[in-house]
């Protein structure tokens, strides 16, 4: 069956679909021979498709791996840091951080805590990413001060970010400390950078700790299961990968 290379490249992990539009665009990709060219299609089991001048065969396709991992403060959310410091892949095994195109699913910033998706499916990646699949994500954010319900409902309903309107949010107020902190849980419907962070700001009450506890209905803590400890990881279980599939239409 014909598709788009890039689609190829992402199902394969062999890179995300954006991706592999830069690899077609930089001419490191070819086709039985032949430079390849953005929107062009091939059947990995009849056509020659080569990335650096490596084959990719079906019998090479990496088997899916689909994880679940509580991300600790201080590690970046990517495959490889210009300042070296920690990342998400150096907190998994050696057999898994190398030669399986594991990379995680969007970020949490490197003062966040919590749930973050790791896949090697890159049309997964490309799809939970893209603007148009809302999948709720759960925060649990202490802030400063007491917000009141009129700044909360303000949230809700949507705050303007860079000259655009956020898509509302849910938001209540689970508890506030004596030394002038409230924990609130935000549940939002879109990934823009530090949205969180950027609109508790903008409201008056700055956020002191954030941490994701859950995407979807993917917990880091399911109810009758021990909760999964900062800098560890599990598979998805069945369920949750039909959750995703469900959400996305796969």
């Amino acid at each position: 069956m014909d598709e788009r290379l890039q689609k190829i490249m992402a199902t394969w992990g062999i890179a995300s679909r954006r991706q592999a539009e830069q690899m077609i665009l930089a001419k490191r990709v070819r086709v039985n021979g032949n430079i390849a060219h953005l929107g062009q299609k091939a059947n990995p089991s009849s056509d020659d498709i080569e990335v650096d001048g490596k084959p990719i065969k079906p019998s090479h396709r990496p088997v899916p791996i689909y994880l679940l991992l509580n991300k600790p403060i201080g590690v970046v959310s990517t495959c490889a840091d210009p300042s070296r410091r920690r990342n998400v892949l150096d907190l998994l095994p050696r057999r898994l951080q190398r030669g399986q195109g594991v990379h995680p699913v969007g970020r949490l910033d490197v003062d966040s805590t919590g749930a973050l998706l790791l896949t090697n499916d890159g049309e997964l990646t490309f799809r939970l990413t893209h603007p148009r699949h809302h999948v709720p994500k759960t925060y649990q954010v202490w802030v400063q001060g007491h917000p009141p319900e009129s700044v909360l409902q303000a949230w809700r309903q949507g705050v303007i970010l860079s000259s655009r309107k956020t898509i509302p949010a849910e938001v209540r107020r689970l508890k506030q400390s004596i030394d002038s902190q409230t924990l609130l849980e935000v549940i939002l419907f879109e990934g823009r950078n530090r949205q969180i962070r950027k609109v508790a700001e903008q409201l008056g009450y700055p956020v002191i700790k954030l941490h994701r506890s859950a995407i979807g209905s993917i917990e880091l803590n399911p109810p009758g299961k021990p909760e999964l400890a900062p800098g560890h990881y599990r598979s998805l279980t069945p369920s949750e990968l039909e959750f995703l599939q469900n959400q996305l239409n796969l």
